[in-house]
């Protein structure tokens, strides 16, 4: 999985540099995106993510579940977990300092 991954994203990055594949955002909606609140809109949607994407139609049928898995994977780990422990130790450290002000400031993903 992890040369499956590396070579995808050699492949992509080869053909960005080629002019061949457009990036589908620019950082301009990147901000826009931020500034209203849709995330979404870039952070999960699959033509846009700052999350590898590996997911390709013109994948053989075991490289696409080989895609897939790694892709789900990602996610899990760099949005939803990632987003869980930050959330964990900002509760605990508003229990343990009560007494104190605190300012957080989150990436976008």
């Amino acid at each position: 999985q992890v040369l499956f991954a590396l070579n995808q994203t050699l492949l992509q990055h080869e053909s960005l540099r080629a002019g061949s594949l457009q990036a589908p955002y620019t950082t301009e909606d990147l901000i826009k995106h931020y500034n209203c609140g849709d995330l979404n809109a870039v952070i999960f949607n699959h033509d846009t993510s700052q999350v590898p994407n590996f997911i390709n139609t013109t994948l053989p049928p075991h490289e696409q579940v080989t895609a897939q898995e790694i892709d789900s994977y990602f996610r899990q780990e760099l949005i939803y977990k990632r987003n869980e422990r930050m959330g964990k130790r900002v509760m605990a450290l508003l229990r343990e300092n009560a007494d104190k002000s605190f300012f957080f400031a989150f990436g976008a993903g």
